[in-house]
């Protein structure tokens, strides 16, 4: 005991900074403690809404039962799909788009192979109208097949804004801008009609064994070179 003291004697100035801690310690405490009595009540109020002078939720406000859906809810996931097709067909009727962004026609990356998989499934389980789907699991598989096909695309859009043409090599970037280059020429309406066509033939040449571009991508430059050069004559 005589030693304690001594010790105390010695060492009284550590009083301070101890007391600087435990105060802390406590005032943390504190207000943990006071934050975990203000969510319980906030708890309680929502779960008793009487207790805090709230009128009681009404039964109508619940969720509608998830089981349930209409015609109009079929129609609605017509539309989304719908939407979904508009962005794939605005790189499927755009040449330009498809070259800066190759990946997006790129059956080597697996995240093409998804979204399109994806579009194929949903165009597969599309009705030919709304009130054809009354079945829960006829829903179900539609609704299930429309959202995995516009979250494939989405995702797969990302990465090829991402990534552009960085996964090919440098001859190949360089044949991916001239083409870039020869449709700009192809859709110029001040290019002359010889000039639109030798520019149509050089990027379909520059392209080929580096992207493959979908038939009805080139059907719509061929059709808007073509309608540019009737013009023209």
């Amino acid at each position: 005991m005589h030693d304690f003291w001594q010790f105390a004697g010695s060492y009284w100035w550590l009083a301070f900074p101890l007391a600087g801690i435990i105060g802390g310690w406590g005032r943390g405490l504190s207000k943990a403690s006071e934050r975990r009595h203000r969510r319980r009540v906030e708890l309680y109020k929502l779960r008793h809404p009487e207790a805090a002078g709230l009128p009681p939720v009404p039964q109508t406000s619940l969720a509608k039962d998830p089981d349930a859906f209409t015609e109009g809810d079929v129609a609605k996931l017509m539309e989304a799909h719908d939407a979904v097709n508009r962005r794939w067909l605005d790189y499927e009727l755009d040449v330009g788009k498809l070259i800066d962004f190759p990946m997006m026609t790129d059956v080597r990356q697996p995240l093409t192979v998804a979204f399109l998989r994806a579009k194929r499934d949903a165009d597969a389980l599309r009705p030919v109208a709304a009130a054809e789907v009354t079945s829960k699991s006829r829903w179900d598989d539609y609704r299930n097949a429309v959202n995995a096909y516009d979250v494939a695309f989405d995702v797969a859009e990302k990465e090829a804004r991402r990534v552009k043409d960085t996964s090919f090599s440098e001859p190949e970037r360089q044949r991916l801008g001239t083409a870039r280059k020869l449709v700009n020429i192809a859709e110029n309406e001040a290019a002359s009609p010889a000039e639109r066509q030798s520019a149509f033939r050089r990027a379909r040449k520059e392209l080929d064994g580096i992207i493959v571009l979908p038939d009805v991508t080139l059907a719509a430059l061929e059709q808007k070179v073509a309608r540019m050069i009737n013009r023209s004559s």
